[in-house]
Formats: C-alpha cells, structure tokens, sequence
C-alpha cells in the first residue's frame, strides 16, 4: 500500500513536472504544440473549476478559453521556481472570473480603465494580505485528516477531476466527493469569518 502511494505521487509530481515543461517551452520557444497539449489539458479543468466557484456553464466555457489565452499571451510571466503550471493556470482563471464578477456588479471599466494605475503600497498590502490568507488556509489545511489533504491536493493543485481522483486512488467516486465535502465544510469552519 505505501509502495502504491508513493508510486502514485511520483506519477502526479511527474506529470505536474511534464506540464511545467510544457508551459516553459510556450514561454521561450512559443512553442504551439506544447501550447495545444496545455490547452487540452487545462481547458475541461478550467471550465469545470470555474463551474465549481458558481459560474454559469456559458461564462465557465468563456473564463476557460479566456485563461488558455492569456496563458499563450504571458507565458513570459511564468516562473516554474515560483510556481507550478497547474497553480499559475488556475490563478489566471480565478483572477479572470473575478474581473468579470467586479464588471458586471460595480461599473463599466471600459469607460473607466483603473487596471492601469498602479500603487505599489496597495500591491504591497495586497500581497500581505494574499500571504495572511495563504497562511490561515494551509493551516487549515493542514488540520484534515490525511485523506482529505490528499483530495483537495489533487482537485486544486494538480487539477484532477473528482473521477480522476476516484481513478487515482482507486476509490468510489461517491467517497472523493464526500470527503471534499467534508475538508470544504472543515476548512470553512476552521478559517471562519477570518477571510
């Protein structure tokens, strides 16, 4: 059993490992081949985590290809030492889907462009504050029971889809889904109103 586990995580280290590659041939070589195996990757996970956050199916599909664009886009930007491609993908797709939440709650930024100011004190406090909530869910994190850390690694970090994890560990997919349920539940009880 601990032979499979280990076996199992040297498998999704590789394949993290296999798309950071992919990612850093986008970012110097342009390479569109490596991009297309992104993109295959990436795309049905992207549109699946942003369904998950509550979006609907239309604006999921368009957050996910406005994602795999921007990944074309800045691949420039990646730093493998800082990130891995999955973590950096879904950053994009999360910051994407809030833009839109903000655009279609507050006003029109296209009359109204404030994404080209920038005020160094507010990154600074924002990245405070983006490592204070980092922070307080690793804690969290780190509170659940071994086989809810392994789930919510593999759903968020590695980007699997709950059949893939119940692949992946050789579990029911009923089981993925009621231990996520449980680690979301926990981790919500845990942070509380803290963020």
């Amino acid at each position: 059993m601990q032979d499979q586990k280990v076996q199992s995580e040297q498998t999704i280290q590789r394949d993290s490992n296999e798309l950071t590659a992919l990612l850093v041939k986008v970012s110097k070589e342009r390479d569109k081949q490596a991009f297309a195996a992104l993109f295959e990757h990436f795309a049905p996970r992207v549109k699946s985590y942003v369904f998950k956050l509550g979006s609907d199916e239309t604006m999921a599909e368009e957050i996910a290809q406005q994602t795999l664009l921007q990944v074309w886009r800045k691949a420039h930007l990646f730093n493998a030492d800082m990130a891995a491609a999955s973590t950096w993908i879904f950053r994009i797709a999360r910051n994407l889907r809030l833009d839109v939440l903000r655009k279609e709650k507050h006003f029109d930024y296209d009359d109204h462009d404030l994404t080209e100011i920038e005020d160094k004190r507010d990154n600074q406090e924002k990245q405070l504050d983006q490592n204070q909530h980092a922070h307080i869910v690793r804690t969290a994190l780190q509170q659940l029971p071994a086989e809810q850390i392994e789930i919510v690694r593999l759903s968020f970090y590695e980007g699997l889809s709950h059949g893939e994890i119940s692949k992946h560990l050789d579990v029911p997919l009923g089981t993925v889904k009621s231990r996520m349920r449980l680690a979301f539940k926990r981790i919500k009880d845990s942070v509380g109103e803290v963020l």
